[in-house]
């Protein structure tokens, strides 16, 4: 529930890379030796839309345990935490076409069926689903309702024997060319939004033609037509009516994922553009000696530090609020704990798939020239993660549901945001006077935040909904202290166990924290400056400059030593 940008966390209490076990890690192996030995090799294929290859590679993957880490053993699956979701997730960013494939698959249709299934549902769907016989696909987004996923003009009406008759077409469906099972969303009646499974041996289901994207040519995306087709009433999903419950939970789930996915590729590239800097030369020697490339390679790293520290953390999370429940009760519990921290689901989606299209850009650049074609995978890599920031809810949606959540928490109740951001206003310092200078600093992010958040409740009160512009700065400044406390939290847990690489952790966070503190205290003077003037505004302004006020870090020496790992070791050096 939020509950980090309250209170201080202790660098011992969270997850991270460096924490995982051996299962972990062999999960994690397995899932990389499948997508450089199986997956890729395939990718001309794929990219020539050959849907019979995408289908042997689902069902190898299922082979491998790849498609059921999320599924109890009952049905097939291997019933792992969401750690192992996270380290799968991550290793399977070698390649996006597949990514998006097996994404789709796993998460978009194989997780609703876990959280909202009946047990005959459960039985009859998820062992062939697992085990990659059958292919799975979700229906939400129309032509006239993306973003406003519950404007769906799909119509579901009942009929005599208590089934119902689906008509209406859905856009950008993943896998929409060769699935088998798709999850629907249909307004029964034409009004109440419900899910249903929906089998291509219904009848009456055909797939459009595939789309010409951008990228991720070696992925499925075709429009699904349903003309008349006719669905047993078995086959609702969750309730009638309650259609938004699956569609929102599933979707939590998946932005963490998708940030997941994106912490992997941005390490791909990393290692990548690392080995191309070392080999290419200009001028006689190096361009990894220039320190224009050090710049990048090192702010690649922190990011990408960053966005890693900041995923794990959140899984931790999410295990953590699950627990260990009864088998008949863990449905309910991973239910909750999604729904609870779907605020740090947002910030995963948002940092890791902006982090991610820095990260390739940069990549293209130290290419030069050789990464604008496609005789080197940089270029390959820039188209297919664009799409990362538009689908599971764009980034300007998820922006607006951080704070938003986070503030209609506070009206019920839920979320103390008036006593911390009145606690905050009583501070002398950036955060006080206790705790490591990190620490302070990040205190003092959280207080402008709390600031800033709470000035935006009391002034907008009721339409605050209507304040988009301040409620994307409120949550660019959410972000950045997320997962600059992450970052940071993390090479102090290192530090304490000894990690080797702690250093160059401590660099990256540094570098972070840095950079985030300036873009927090922009973030902040922007929001405020739109609701406030006069004497208010300079108050405001001025709570703002003493939380945000630091020493200045030399950020130029901490990325030299970045990039300086980076190549050495050739691939980023702080992961596992």
């Amino acid at each position: 529930m939020s509950s980090w940008l309250l209170d201080a966390a202790a660098a011992d209490t969270i997850a991270t890379p460096e924490g995982l076990s051996e299962e972990h890690r062999l999960i994690g192996r397995t899932a990389r030796q499948f997508v450089e030995e199986q997956v890729l090799p395939e990718l001309p294929a794929l990219e020539r839309k050959e849907w019979d290859v995408a289908r042997r590679l689902v069902r190898q993957a299922g082979d491998l345990g790849l498609l059921g880490v999320d599924v109890p053993e009952a049905y097939g699956g291997v019933h792992l935490d969401k750690l192992a979701s996270l380290v799968v997730s991550e290793r399977l960013a070698g390649s996006a076409s597949f990514g998006a494939t097996w994404g789709s698959h796993t998460i978009l249709a194989v997780v609703p069926l876990v959280l909202f299934g009946t047990e005959a549902q459960k039985a009859r769907y998820l062992p062939p689903l697992v085990a990659g016989e059958m292919v799975g696909a979700y229906g939400l987004s129309e032509t006239g309702s993306g973003s406003d996923a519950l404007g769906a003009k799909t119509r579901a009406t009942r009929q005599a024997d208590g089934g119902f008759v689906i008509t209406g077409e859905k856009m950008w469906i993943t896998n929409g060319g060769f699935a088998d099972l798709f999850i629907v969303f249909a307004k029964v009646d034409g009004e109440h939004f419900t899910a249903f499974l929906v089998e291509r041996a219904f009848g009456g289901v055909t797939s459009g033609k595939e789309e010409h994207k951008m990228g991720l040519h070696g992925s499925s995306t075709t429009s699904v037509m349903l003309q008349d087709v006719p669905v047993p009433a078995t086959h609702v999903l969750g309730e009638v009516g309650k259609g938004h419950k699956v569609a929102f939970n599933v979707l939590n789930f998946a932005r963490f994922k998708l940030g997941a996915a994106c912490s992997g590729g941005a390490q791909v590239a990393i290692r990548e553009s690392a080995r191309y800097a070392a080999a290419r030369k200009q001028f006689g020697q190096a361009i990894a000696s220039f320190g224009a490339i050090q710049h990048k390679l090192g702010e690649m790293v922190a990011r990408a530090f960053a966005v890693e520290s900041l995923v794990y953390r959140t899984a931790g999370l999410i295990d953590a609020r699950i627990g260990a429940p009864a088998p008949e009760e863990e449905s309910a519990a991973m239910l909750a704990a999604f729904e609870a921290h779907a605020v740090e689901a947002s910030m995963a989606k948002v940092a890791g798939t902006e982090m991610l299209s820095y990260v390739l850009d940069e990549n293209v650049q130290i290419h030069g020239g050789n990464g604008y074609v496609s005789d080197y995978p940089a270029e390959r890599h820039y188209r297919d993660a664009r799409v990362n920031r538009i689908f599971e809810g764009t980034n300007e949606i998820n922006r607006l549901l951080i704070p938003g959540l986070i503030a209609r928490r506070a009206a019920k109740g839920e979320f103390a945001l008036a006593k911390a951001a009145a606690a905050v206003a009583k501070q002398s310092g950036p955060g006080g006077s206790e705790g490591s200078p990190d620490s302070r600093r990040l205190a003092g992010l959280k207080g402008a935040a709390l600031t800033v958040l709470q000035t935006a409740v009391d002034t907008f009160g009721t339409g605050l909904a209507d304040q988009q512009e301040v409620l994307m700065h409120t949550a660019d400044m959410l972000i950045d202290t997320y997962a600059s406390e992450s970052a940071v939290l993390r090479a102090e847990a290192s530090a304490k166990r000894g990690v080797p690489k702690a250093a160059l952790q401590a660099d990256a966070a540094a570098v972070y924290l840095a950079d985030a503190t300036m873009r927090v205290a922009a973030s902040a003077r922007q929001a405020l400056a739109a609701m406030a003037e006069g004497n208010t505004l300079a108050r405001l302004l001025d709570a703002v400059q003493r939380l945000t006020a630091s020493e200045p870090v030399n950020t130029v020496a901490l990325r030299r030593s970045l990039a300086q790992a980076t190549v050495q070791g050739g691939g980023y050096p702080l992961g596992q």
